[in-house]
């Protein structure tokens, strides 16, 4: 909220709640637009702005929360990488924690916030679960799951625990990471896959597990949705039996 605040603030700062005008919206599309941002960047900000003023009226701080119009969300993006592409980023990432970090969002299929905060006492090395959940953070947060650790995971975290400084799963010179993107961006250029961000890791772990024929629920669970909808509407096009059935009924 407050990364969204920087971009909201100069427009919308000095202004009392309930003033807030389409032609106000339209002026921050507009914008934002012509300094490059693109429109799901907009959707999101003037969302957070939407989000807060109906909070304010909820809490009888605005009689009234206006209308906040902002531009269509985009459809979800659809790059990843193969698993062979997933190979070349690995051997391109010549910094330790910077593998291990890509080993993790795509083994978990986990964001890079959840990853980054991951602390040892959250890895069951016995039972082989990781626990994406911080229990000290009471923020509602998207997609923190209970997931099983494969076995190419669990040879690095082994390797990984064996040097650790601190209680960061993921750690530079025995200190928490803040970002990846950096590290991720170099590695990422390296392997020839310029376009690929956290995010991309974490799409690319969910396509890989509808290719493979795993049921919309399973994967659901699997990132952490709270319903099978975002699922179904994001990944249910990569499953390879995907309205198959629908398709068999149509024989004549």
């Amino acid at each position: 909220m407050k990364h969204t605040w920087k971009a909201l603030e100069l427009r919308f700062g000095e202004l009392e709640g309930e003033t807030v005008s389409i032609d106000d919206c339209r002026a921050h599309t507009k914008e934002r637009r012509a300094a490059g941002i693109k429109d799901g960047t907009i959707h999101t900000e003037l969302g957070h702005l939407r989000m807060v003023l109906k909070w304010a009226e909820n809490n009888t701080l605005i009689s009234r929360a206006p209308y906040i119009e902002r531009p269509a969300k985009p459809d979800p993006k659809e790059y990843h990488i193969t698993r062979a592409e997933a190979v070349r980023l690995l051997d391109a990432a010549n910094v330790p924690h910077i593998a291990l970090v890509i080993r993790l969002l795509l083994s978990t299929g986990a964001r890079s916030t959840a990853a980054l905060e991951l602390t040892w006492d959250r890895v069951d090395m016995d039972r082989r679960l990781i626990n994406l959940k911080n229990p000290f953070d009471r923020a509602r947060r998207k997609g923190r799951a209970t997931v099983p650790v494969n076995d190419q995971l669990y040879a690095a975290l082994i390797e990984a625990k064996a040097s650790a400084l601190s209680p960061f799963v993921v750690e530079w010179a025995g200190k928490k990471v803040g970002s990846i993107k950096k590290g991720l961006k170099a590695a990422a250029k390296a392997a020839g896959l310029p376009e690929v961000s956290p995010h991309v890791l974490r799409h690319s772990a969910a396509v890989w597990l509808a290719e493979d024929g795993h049921s919309m629920s399973e994967i659901s669970q699997f990132l952490g949705h709270s319903n099978t909808k975002i699922t179904e509407r994001v990944y249910a096009r990569y499953s390879p039996d995907h309205l198959r059935g629908l398709a068999s009924s149509l024989e004549f």
